[in-house]
């Protein structure tokens, strides 16, 4: 007897093609059909994995065999970000594709030219069919955009006589209106329909064979019929075996070890990674229960309403995974369910098994409870939830926000217990982006009164946490009222001070944060609360950043985040307490180490389902991002950030970020219609009760009345900022960044205004004189400097100075100001620091600097064009970031699946390829793979 390993099998798309003879006859016949001049539509449908794709492929191959011109699209699950996409891929790709390929790309994108669009392609279709017969293939017609699924019907029909054959497929079920309208339509029209169904015990034997390079065993039989025909789920099930469980043995192939353990399969995680995080969430708890499952137990187990469920179930069923059984939910295969099972930590599937294999909680509680009573054994099952919630909470937010909800379920409204178990729930809720949610439950807690001092100081501990996102000012006066309550405990005391402390100094109160920070530091050492300590070494660092101390900021802020480490997150008063000092580390030229801060906590958040701190964490990231050069990359990451609709407050984390940012790059672009709205934004934020939004705004609005050539007004912006009370002022006189006060020195010049420019460069230099080991404070001071004395010698030291900063705009913003220095007497010399700058620029994206250095460039005398800095070798149209998605898509990964490649969020990395999807010139992922492995394999 002779035993060996399974060699490595053949893959899905080299294994023949088995049990589908039939089908394959019935394809046959329609392009013999179509050889003879006979057009038509051909239908197929089966569910998912049961091999529709496949079954085009060998179509088009049987076409091309017999000298037929084939023509292959398919939509996208993603979506396409060009009208009429799919289609368009199939008939202007290819090795023959139809004449007129921009022409038709152009009717698609432009609005109101849907009528010639139609037109155009008819007529390049019936030209081409004048030439040979030909088939037009388009797969997932499920997922088709409604301008394609238009174009389609409309010309299928209106070309019924010509020699086109159209093959389409759709996945099985439930599809959108649109789609089950047009096929509709087609049927009338008389199309020839397939239903794949699953395939026969023989032609699982034969794929086994083909896949293991053996005849299957009994054992292996037995496992593959598991697969219930479906050739995808088989093939994959095999070979995730056949290097590792599989042997064999006398020339047969067999389980030595028995069935093997469930374990994960690659389609499985494709349809899970497409759905949203809601639906996710219902398949996976519905596969820890197991079995078939109701709508109300999924609710039960989610903490939702079964109303609020209805979308995540469609979803799930659109996406092939559950299927309706009666009143029941199951999984379309037991396969599918166990695959996603085996994703699932071990603990989650054990605490989900045991909540549903008891009775769910169940409506005779909530009765009583309602009643005002908790109902026997209510508060024991509670207890249990909230000690799974408190365990989870580190690693698994969402699950323990859902435990915790349904703890204050099986709590009567006048329990002794409810408001610390409210208090418990905000912070999860808000973690996991419920926000509005959270303060609701807060908000009621309150307002139901009877609390006793020590629940209200909770509940308003819990509530300034919430608010330090959206509204710094709320935030304050929750942890003041708290803070203020008689008879409360000396930790919770503690922690109000400590939370009011960091309100006040996010809210630009520096002195009295300093104040309260050193009141909270006595108590929280009296008590020895380390994650009061954690914040406040926070506040410290902000005071040390006030003071311009940054070698004290610094220290305090490593310290913060080492402490807030050890704690663990899930005990964190302010998450995350990194944030600050990657906002440091970038306001201070140490860029790269605040983009790998920023990087390292989107992984860490998103890993960790917290989606408050993934937003807030991409908010630093956008800053880090602009002052870079990255424009388009922070433009990506703000709009990824953005505020959700619902959102409870102003937005203030968003006012001093994303919308500063935004501002910054519609103003580097020259995109005024952006920078008029976000200046909006500014006048609104020069209203806000926080003085550092007030702060931003004016700063931003003095920017806009820059841009538009009216230093007057952005010198009377600036003025109440620059005379408010020293206590309170920024650091940097009002200016967001110290790179900011060049632009100040400028602006104030301009409009004649000597003493503030002179005010602005003294702080400059002042702080670059307590903080010489920063060289990025010595060029901005340096810089400014220049400009204010009209001195060609600081210009010059401040270029040499940014030489090795990251800070791409402030470098070429120096370079630029010592050509323009130059060119008054030495034109020649100033022609390499435009050049430079424009390089600079150009690789930014910044088109409005780049063609202001462009006109002064000209005015020195250089009449060529400069070419700008190819940005990506191969790929001069895009930026590194754009690159970067282009190529992971290429390779096949979906949105979601490349963010988290990147630890980007599916928003970004969606934005991103839109943008690459633009100024590449394509419209499918098919075309952009085509188009990376042209360009890569050419380098």
């Amino acid at each position: 007897m002779t035993t060996r390993t399974v060699p490595e099998g053949l893959d899905r798309a080299r294994t023949p093609l088995r049990g589908r003879d039939a089908e394959l006859a019935s394809i046959e016949e329609r392009l013999d059909a179509l050889g003879r001049g006979e057009g038509g539509i051909v239908r197929l449908e089966g569910p998912a994995g049961i091999g529709r794709s496949r079954m085009l492929a060998e179509a088009a191959a049987a076409a091309r065999g017999r000298g037929t011109r084939v023509y292959e699209g398919a939509a996208d699950p993603d979506g396409q970000f060009v009208p009429l996409g799919p289609l368009l891929e199939a008939v202007l790709s290819g090795e023959e594709p139809l004449s007129g390929a921009q022409r038709l790309r152009d009717l698609a994108t432009a609005p109101g030219q849907r009528f010639w669009l139609l037109q155009e392609l008819g007529d390049r279709l019936r030209e081409a069919a004048r030439n040979g017969p030909l088939l037009v293939v388009l797969d997932d017609l499920q997922w088709c955009d409604d301008l394609t699924l238009l174009t389609f019907h409309t010309l299928a029909a209106g070309l019924s006589s010509h020699p086109i054959l159209w093959l389409v497929a759709v996945r099985a079920g439930s599809v959108p209106s649109a789609v089950r309208t047009t096929l509709d339509r087609i049927r009338r029209a008389g199309a020839h329909e397939l239903a794949l169904g699953p395939l026969g015990d023989r032609a699982v034997a034969r794929i086994t064979e083909d896949v293991l390079g053996a005849p299957p065993g009994p054992d292996v039989l037995r496992l593959a019929h598991r697969a219930e025909g479906v050739p995808q789920l088989l093939v994959e099930l095999l070979g995730s075996l056949r290097e590792e469980v599989v042997t064999i043995d006398d020339g047969t192939a067999g389980l030595p070890a028995g069935p093997p353990a469930p374990r994960e399969l690659p389609s499985v995680a494709r349809r899970l990674d497409q759905l949203s995080d809601e639906a996710r969430e219902l398949v996976r708890t519905a596969a820890a229960v197991g079995g078939t499952v109701t709508v109300a137990l999924l609710a039960e187990l989610l903490g939702r309403s079964s109303a609020a469920l209805i979308t995540a179930v469609r979803e799930a069923l659109d996406a092939d995974l559950l299927a309706e059984s009666g009143d029941h939910l199951a999984f379309r295969h037991d396969l599918i369910r166990e695959a996603v099972e085996a994703g699932l930590p071990l603990p989650v599937r054990r605490a989900l098994g045991r909540q549903a294999a008891g009775p769910p909680p169940g409506r005779a509680q909530g009765d009583t409870a309602e009643a005002g009573t908790t109902a026997p054994g209510g508060t024991a099952e509670a207890d249990r939830l909230r000690a799974e919630a408190a365990e989870l909470a580190a690693t698994a937010p969402g699950p323990a926000a859902e435990r915790s909800l349904k703890a204050l379920e099986l709590t009567a409204p006048h329990a002794p217990e409810r408001p610390r178990i409210v208090a418990e729930t905000i912070p999860l809720l808000w973690q996991t982006g419920r926000a509005a949610q959270a303060r609701e439950l807060g908000a009621a807690a309150l307002a139901a009164g009877g609390l006793g001092p020590e629940d209200e100081a909770f509940l308003r501990l819990a509530l300034a946490r919430l608010a330090v996102q959206f509204d710094f000012s709320e935030a304050v006066r929750q942890a003041r009222a708290g803070a203020e309550l008689p008879g409360t405990s000396l930790a919770v005391r503690g922690r109000l001070l400590a939370m009011l402390a960091v309100g006040l100094s996010m809210s630009g109160e520096h002195a009295a944060a300093e104040r309260v920070a050193a009141q909270a530091w006595e108590t929280a050492a009296r008590v020895g609360d380390r994650t009061a300590e954690a914040t406040l070494t926070t506040v410290r660092s902000a005071v040390g950043f006030h003071r311009m101390d940054l070698a004290e900021a610094f220290r305090q802020a490593e310290r913060s985040a080492a402490l807030a480490d050890a704690l663990g997150v899930s005990t964190s008063l302010w998450l995350p307490e990194g944030l600050w000092h990657a906002l440091l580390a970038n306001t201070t030229g140490r860029t790269a180490e605040a983009l790998a801060l920023a990087d390292e906590g989107i992984r860490i958040a998103g890993e960790q389902g917290r989606t408050a701190a993934t937003r807030m964490w991409l908010m630093t990231r956008t800053r880090v991002l602009l002052e870079t050069g990255r424009l388009s990359d922070a433009r990506a990451d703000a709009e990824a950030a953005s505020p959700a609709a619902g959102d409870p407050g102003p937005g203030n984390l968003a006012d001093v970020t994303l919308r500063y940012v935004m501002l910054r790059v519609a103003l580097h672009t020259g995109d005024r219609r952006t920078a008029e709205a976000y200046a909006a934004e500014a006048r609104r934020m020069r209203s806000d009760a926080a003085p550092v939004v007030r702060h931003f705004g004016t700063w931003m609005l003095a920017l806009m009345a820059d841009f538009e050539g009216r230093p007057d007004r952005a010198m009377a912006e600036l003025d109440a900022v620059m005379t408010s009370p020293a206590a309170d002022r920024p650091a940097y006189a009002g200016l967001i960044d110290p790179a900011d006060a060049p632009a100040l020195v400028r602006m104030a010049l301009r409009a004649g205004r000597h003493d503030r420019a002179a005010q602005a460069v003294a702080l400059a230099e002042r702080r670059a004189v307590l903080n010489p080991g920063l060289p990025f404070l010595a060029a901005t001071a340096s810089h400014a400097r220049g400009l204010l004395d009209n001195d060609l010698g600081p210009l010059v030291r401040a270029v040499r100075l940014y030489e090795d900063c990251p800070r791409v705009l402030a470098r070429a913003s120096a370079l630029e100001d010592a050509g323009r220095k130059l060119a008054a007497t030495r034109k020649p010399e100033a022609v390499p620091y435009f050049e430079k700058a424009l390089a600079l620029y150009a690789r930014a994206g910044a088109e409005r600097d780049v063609a202001r250095v462009r006109r002064r460039l000209r005015a020195a005398g250089v009449r060529r064009r400069p070419s700008p800095a190819r940005l990506d070798g191969a790929w001069p149209e895009l930026t590194p970031a754009e690159t970067r998605v282009a190529r992971l898509v290429a390779r096949g990964l979906t949105n979601r699946q490349a963010a988290e490649h990147l630890s980007l969020s599916p928003h970004t990395v969606g934005t991103q390829l839109r943008r690459a999807f633009t100024k590449l010139d394509v419209s499918s992922r098919a075309e952009l793979t085509r188009l990376v492995r042209h360009r890569d394999d050419g380098e």
